[in-house]
């Protein structure tokens, strides 16, 4: 199976539940191939929660939930070592995190001191309690969901937790025959409860490793890093991308080709995830807005960047 083949197949298993939103879902598996993770942002109904767990059940591996709210404790979702009477010695209670796919819903409802319970596990894939060390699964993907409208009682990510994300997307509100489509698809039945794993952990595993060989030439790894050195520049900005987002751009990139059945990675590639990748990676100065005018920085800065055109191929 090669990626093209790999990725129409969990793209049309999850289109049996989610209407429309194709290049959404598509940049959702690029973050899993990657082994990157994912903050869907955007208004209540759109389906951000629906689309984390119809990518879960697609994929044959263990899965949680976080409920985020104000009065959730680190503990609550790392796990924490309890006295046991009978064994007379303390054992570990494994929290949420100890999953494959994490699905954190409303992230920004949860304290500062609870969303920083969740780096060490996306940053470094592993959990500290106790002095102890363990892997909370292999692969380790957390889908995390927050509302950008809604301020009352939430605390925004900070820059420190929202650059361990490799993308941030939005599912955006669906158009009039997309509306329709949903009201007959969910008119009897719930199509997830329905819904079968089309995918294993090993099949996971080996697309990733084959992702991990796709070719990127010289020229468009340069494209990338001017890129990238573009957002360092301006007065607006306080903060650009690190090489952090270099990394990711480039994990995702292969990934991105790899899904489309190519063995190397074009500047078209680059285009598509410039945004998603390195938006939210961007401080802009006060009153230059937040997601939506870093992204529009990024997409003029994509359109005054020399785009290569030797040849891209091995």
């Amino acid at each position: 199976m090669d990626g093209k083949q790999f990725g129409d197949k969990v793209l049309a298993n999850i289109a049996k539940v989610i209407v429309g939103k194709k290049e959404t879902a598509r940049l959702l598996l690029t973050a899993l191939l990657a082994d990157g993770h994912v903050l869907l942002e955007d208004v209540p109904g759109t389906g951000k929660t629906k689309l984390a767990k119809t990518l879960a059940k697609s994929i044959r591996a263990d899965f949680s939930r976080i409920q985020f709210t104000p009065d959730l404790l680190p503990s609550d979702v790392t796990g924490i070592n309890v006295y046991d009477r009978q064994k007379n010695q303390f054992v570990l209670r494994k929290g949420p995190v100890f999953t494959n796919i994490l699905l954190a819903d409303e992230i920004n409802r949860a304290t500062p001191r609870t969303q920083a319970g969740l780096l060490e596990c996306m940053e470094e894939r592993q959990v500290t309690i106790d002095g102890g060390t363990y892997i909370p699964g292999k692969p380790f993907f957390v889908i995390a969901t927050q509302n950008p409208v809604e301020t009352t009682g939430t605390f925004p990510l900070p820059e420190a937790q929202t650059d361990r994300f490799m993308m941030r997307l939005s599912m955006g509100l669906p158009d009039k025959a997309e509306e329709l489509a949903i009201l007959e698809k969910y008119m009897e039945k719930e199509p997830l409860h329905e819904l079968e794993s089309v995918l294993t952990l090993e099949e996971l595993a080996q697309a990733r490793a084959e992702a991990g060989k796709v070719f990127v030439h010289k020229c468009v790894q340069e494209y990338m890093i001017d890129i990238i050195g573009a957002t360092r520049k301006g007065e607006q900005m306080i903060m650009g991308v690190s090489p952090r987002g270099s990394l990711a751009l480039l994990r995702c990139a292969k990934a991105y080709a790899y899904l489309d059945g190519r063995t190397y990675v074009s500047p078209d590639d680059i285009k598509a995830l410039a945004v998603p990748v390195l938006a939210h990676r961007i401080v802009l100065g006060y009153g230059m807005g937040s997601a939506d005018g870093a992204g529009k920085l990024v997409e003029n800065i994509i359109s005054s960047t020399p785009v290569p055109t030797e040849e891209f191929k091995k």
